[in-house]
């Protein structure tokens, strides 16, 4: 993986260009040295960001990979509170906040992250999986027009069935 990853980008980058932002959600399977291996090398294909290389319970390691890559990093997808990413954020360990908003409490408290990030320069960029509905999508939308450090929107198209629940 460690050997083939780099590759794999560098084909791509080359087919793409640029001028196309490439992500890569490494889910947590790495070891800091790996995760921190793996972002040097991935820094010529410069990656929009390298998501959960790492288990985020050892906040810790990010310190690790963040002093051997510049490929920025994200996370937050398991987060729950303000509380488990205020570490991570106030080091400036990571480059991108994920939380899922309904998993974080809703608007209110996910604003309170977004507040805190904008003060060390940390961008959003809310978990929107694909089984999100489109209101918690609106939602998500509107905390990010509202946001000076908003950073990428995650969405995707929806079902057929969802589309006719959710007209427009």
């Amino acid at each position: 993986y460690l050997r083939h990853t780099p590759k794999l980008f560098e084909a791509v980058r080359a087919a793409v260009g640029p001028d196309i932002h490439l992500l890569h959600d490494v889910h947590h399977r790495l070891t800091p040295i790996e995760a921190a291996h793996l972002g040097k090398d991935l820094e010529p294909y410069r990656l929009f960001w390298m998501e959960d290389s790492t288990p985020v319970e050892n906040q810790d390691a990010f310190r690790l990979i963040r002093q051997h890559t510049t490929t920025p990093l994200a996370v937050g997808e398991i987060l729950n509170t303000i509380w488990d990413c205020k570490g991570l954020i106030e080091n400036q360990l990571i480059d991108f906040i994920r939380i899922h908003i309904s998993q974080i409490g809703g608007l209110s408290p996910a604003r309170k992250v977004a507040a805190l990030s904008e003060y060390f320069g940390v961008r959003t960029a809310w978990h929107g999986p694909g089984d999100a509905s489109p209101l918690a999508h609106a939602a998500q939308l509107a905390l990010e027009l509202a946001s000076y450090n908003f950073g990428v929107h995650e969405g995707g198209s929806f079902a057929k069935e969802t589309q006719e629940v959710f007209v427009g």
